[in-house]
């Protein structure tokens, strides 16, 4: 079943609904050329116009419920547009992010695959010069635990059982994947094996193809803690230290009573609190996805 964020229907409910937004989806959707491909890169097997319809409906009816509640709640004060409009921004908000879901989904599972795709393919590498076919190798890293890669295989597999030729379905494996260096390690791979190539040859220049993307990214990173490590000592760690000096002689001229004086300086420990959860985040998101954990 499909999932759509913030949205308060049933799915099978909303599904249902979704026919009365077709139109309006169908005017949508060339505004949105890559949805196709961001819908299959993340599973969510649906058409683009189907999941814009979905979207459609799950904003109007929070629209709607919330509109009334809102009006029925401020008529009494003489506030009957006031509730809409909040309403209106926060469901116009609401449904960009649903839009965008498929994209935020597809660029989780870069992350956990790129996080154990180099040990994948160091396994895969001991398993083939090992004298192990690659299906048999194949279907030995799909019931292990790596994570989405392990997954990946778990679906070639599974086509090739069906009676799909292994190439072709390691190139379907590669088409729809969203992580490069995971598209480029298949095609790799598939290349190798078009070409008659020595499998294992072709899966350790693989990999350390990716041990030396590793380095590089360690290094890219590190340049990037730098200056954010300068930002954070100034912003996290100066600026408070010298701005609870300047509030202590400031608060010593001006007659402020102690509750405003409590106020000030929760309110400068709320903000030093926000920065270093800012920082936080920042550096998390900064960090290679081919480093791991």
């Amino acid at each position: 079943m499909i999932k759509i964020p913030f949205c308060l229907i049933p799915p099978q409910l909303l599904k249902k609904i979704s026919y009365f937004f077709q139109g309006a989806a169908k005017s949508i959707n060339p505004f949105f050329p890559y949805l196709e491909i961001e819908l299959e890169r993340a599973d969510m097997k649906i058409n683009p116009r189907d999941y814009i319809a979905m979207c459609l409906a799950s904003t109007s009816f929070f629209f709607i419920f919330f509109s009334l509640f809102l009006i029925l709640l401020l008529s009494k004060k003489g506030y009957f547009l006031i509730g809409p409009l909040i309403v209106f921004i926060v469901g116009v908000f609401m449904l960009i992010q649903q839009l965008n879901y498929p994209k935020l989904s597809s660029r989780k599972k870069i992350k956990k695959i790129e996080v154990n795709i180099v040990s994948a393919l160091r396994a895969i590498l001991i398993q083939v010069n090992s004298g192990i076919t690659l299906f048999d190798v194949m279907v030995i890293i799909s019931s292990q635990n790596y994570g989405e890669v392990s997954l990946e295989f778990k679906k070639a597999v599974k086509e090739i059982n069906a009676g799909i030729p292994q190439i072709e379905a390691l190139e379907n494996m590669a088409t729809k994947n969203p992580s490069l260096f995971f598209r480029r390690a298949i095609w790799q791979l598939i290349n190798g094996m078009k070409a008659g190539s020595d499998i294992g040859n072709v899966i350790k220049e693989i990999t350390d193809s990716l041990s030396k993307e590793q380095i590089i990214q360690v290094e890219k990173y590190g340049s990037q803690l730098n200056p954010i490590a300068m930002f954070y000592m100034l912003v996290a760690v100066i600026i408070p230290a010298l701005g609870t000096t300047f509030l202590i002689v400031l608060l010593s001229f001006v007659s402020l009573s102690e509750t405003g004086t409590k106020i000030v300086f929760w309110s400068l420990y709320g903000l030093v609190v926000f920065f270093q959860i800012m920082f936080l985040g920042i550096i998390k998101t900064k960090r290679p996805n081919l480093l791991g954990e």
